[in-house]
Formats: C-alpha cells, sequence, structure tokens
C-alpha cells in the first residue's frame, strides 16, 4: 500500500475512533440530563402558563426566560443559587421597566439599562453566563415595546416574579433523592484515598520513591473531587432544610457532611506524609525492619480505608457497620503508630510516624470518634 493511502487510512481510522467517543460521550452526557432537562422545561413553560392563564399577561416572555435562567443546567440546582438567581432575574427586569417608565425607551435608557443588570449579575454570580443573560432581558424590557394590552408598567416585573417562583417550587419538590449525589462523590474520594494508601505502601516496601510520586500526584488529584464532593453535600444540605419531602434526610447529610471533612484532612496529611517518604527514600533513612513495619501500617489503613467507601454507598444500620468496622481497624493501625514498636530510629523516620499519627487521627474522626478519643488510641510518646 502507498504512503498517502496508509495515510488516508490512519485519518478514516482516526476519524472513525473520535466519532465513536463522541457518540458514547454524548449519550452517556444526554441520557444523565433528562431531570435537569425536565426541569428546566416544566420551570419555562409553566411560568408562562401561569403568567398567561392565571394573570392575564399577554405574552409573557419573561415569565419563561427568567424562571429558565433561574433553574440554570447543572446536575444539583442548589437552592440558594436558584434564589439568588431568581431575585437577580426580577430586579434586572424591575430596574429596566422602572427606567422606561422614568426615561423612555430609547439607546440612552438602553446602555444605562444594560449596563446596571450586568453589574447586578456580577454582584450575584462570578459566571460570566448570567451577566449575558440579564443584559439581554434588560435590553430586550427597554427595546421591546410594552403590549397593548399590559396591565401596568411593572407588568414585566411580575412575569419574572413568577418565573422565579416556579424555579425555586421545581426545585424543593423534584422527587431526586438529595443524597445520590454527594454518595458518589464521597465513594470516588475514599476510593481514590485507598489506592494512594496502598500505593505509598507498595512504594515504602520497595524503596521505590517514583512509586511514591505516584501516590503523591494521586493524593493531590483528590483535592478537586474533595471540592466537588463539598459542593454536593452543600445542595443536599439546603433541600434536606427547606424541602419537606427531604427533611428525613438532614441527619445522615450531616453526617456525610462530617465524612467528607475529615476525609479531606485526612487527604492533606496523606500528600505531607507522601512527600515525606519520598525524602526518606531517596535518603536511605530507614532500616529493613522499619521500613516493612512502616508500609505494613499504611496498607493497613488502606484495608480499613475501604469501610469508608462501603458506608459512603449504605444508609441507616448499614452505615454504622461499616463506620464501625472502619473505626476498629484505624485503631488497630493506631496502637502500633509508636517509632519503637515500628523499629524506626532515626529522625526521619520517626517524622514519617509522626506524620502518619496525624493522617490516623483524622481518619478516625471521619468514622464518627471525637478527637479525644481518637487521640487515646495512639500510645504515648
Amino acid at each position: 500500500m502507498s504512503t498517502p493511502a496508509r495515510y488516508l487510512r490512519h485519518l478514516l481510522g482516526s476519524a472513525r475512533r473520535v466519532a465513536a467517543h463522541r457518540l458514547r460521550t454524548g449519550a452517556v452526557r444526554a441520557r444523565r440530563s433528562v431531570l435537569p432537562a425536565a426541569q428546566m422545561t416544566a420551570a419555562g413553560i409553566g411560568a408562562y402558563v401561569i403568567s398567561e392563564q392565571l394573570l392575564g399577561h399577554e405574552s409573557p416572555l419573561f415569565a419563561a426566560v427568567a424562571a429558565m435562567i433561574a433553574m440554570g443546567f447543572t446536575k444539583e440546582p442548589q437552592l440558594r443559587k436558584v434564589v439568588e438567581v431568581a431575585l437577580g432575574c426580577t430586579l434586572g427586569v424591575l430596574l429596566a421597566d422602572m427606567l422606561v417608565h422614568g426615561l423612555g425607551p430609547g439607546v440612552y435608557t438602553a446602555v444605562l439599562a444594560v449596563f446596571l443588570a450586568v453589574m447586578l449579575a456580577r454582584f450575584l454570580d462570578p459566571g460570566a453566563m448570567l451577566a449575558m443573560q440579564m443584559g439581554l432581558q434588560a435590553l430586550l424590557v427597554v427595546m421591546v415595546p410594552v403590549p397593548a394590552e399590559a396591565l401596568g408598567p411593572f407588568t414585566r416585573s411580575l412575569d419574572a416574579v413568577v418565573g422565579g417562583g416556579v424555579a425555586l417550587v421545581i426545585t424543593l419538590i423534584t422527587p431526586k433523592d438529595p443524597r445520590g449525589e454527594p454518595l458518589r462523590e464521597l465513594k470516588s474520594v475514599a476510593d481514590a484515598l485507598t489506592a494512594s494508601l496502598s500505593e505509598l505502601s507498595a512504594a515504602l516496601r520497595n524503596s521505590d520513591s517514583r512509586q511514591a510520586w505516584h501516590a503523591l500526584i494521586r493524593a493531590r488529584g483528590l483535592q478537586s473531587q474533595i471540592d466537588e464532593s463539598a459542593k454536593a453535600l452543600s445542595a443536599a444540605k439546603e433541600l434536606t432544610w427547606f424541602s419537606p419531602a427531604h427533611r428525613r434526610h438532614r441527619h445522615y447529610v450531616r453526617r456525610l457532611e462530617r465524612l467528607a471533612d475529615k476525609l479531606d484532612l485526612a487527604v492533606r496529611s496523606l500528600r505531607v506524609t507522601a512527600r515525606r517518604s519520598i525524602s526518606a527514600i531517596d535518603n536511605a533513612a530507614l532500616s529493613d525492619a522499619g521500613t516493612e513495619s512502616l508500609a505494613a501500617a499504611v496498607q493497613g489503613l488502606a484495608d480499613a480505608s475501604v469501610q469508608l467507601s462501603r458506608a459512603a454507598t449504605q444508609s441507616g444500620p448499614g452505615f454504622d457497620r461499616s463506620m464501625t468496622t472502619a473505626r476498629e481497624s484505624f485503631a488497630a493501625v493506631a496502637t502500633t503508630l509508636h517509632p519503637a514498636r515500628l523499629d524506626v530510629d532515626d529522625l526521619e523516620g520517626e517524622a514519617l510516624v509522626l506524620l502518619i499519627r496525624t493522617m490516623v487521627v483524622d481518619l478516625l474522626e471521619a468514622t464518627g470518634a471525637d478527637h479525644e478519643e481518637a487521640v487515646a488510641y495512639l500510645p504515648d510518646l
């Protein structure tokens, strides 16, 4: 086969792979977007129908627009965010209505209305999308003539209120378990923590600093997942507080929030421990017996953290059982964390033991133990 033909065949193969990948990811993205799309549709059309049929407004476009902007397009609409955006949209439309009522329609009024609406949007939200949408709404309020059958100069402001209210109601009554997203995120964090601990244990046992670097890189990459779990928990907490349908989950969400906070601290301790391990390995600072003991201790933490991942997928008695098992396993490792018991007798090794002790306290608190109880498991130095 000639070179141009091989090159063309390669390009066609690459194009097929890219197209297949796009189709797969697009199908997954579309499947996960069914609920948000339904929420946006219900909010927009519902607000329009309410303003038109119940309030008698002619072509209440701003009701639909305000509702859809307030809902946004996210996996888990945050109640506070919906309220802020709905309020911002309403104030933006009201501001433009007031300027039109006081100054009359025109280019100068449009300039002032758009500028003030964009500044209000930037005050409410750092995203560029809200600023663009609110600026567009203000422009439309000024430039589009008021319907001939409008009930008053602030009819469009009332439409915006209706839109924001509909978005808020849909967010509150949507039949979706608020625990779902936080559980998925926390399980992902716990699984990655287990993998990082296992990799660090293997690095110590093999005296392989490159493998320890991999564990450190994996632990550093966990921060974005921890941040996502915090956002998901914040949304779930708001929903369980305000929504009557989900109030029964408040206690469970608070326990998940504590688990997330302590996992964050444990991952931070793990990063410091991994960096010190790299130094200890490179400097050959540990004896063979000390290396084996420390590797076994870290692997014990990895095995125990599997229970945290299991707890993140359960509720009720199953959650308590997994947490109790994890606490007992972490406690068993904690009782061994003394330099003499681990055959560690040099400065770098002792520093590493101290760091692991800190991480164990974080992990014990993640299982529900208070600080004094967690520290009590550690042998006195």
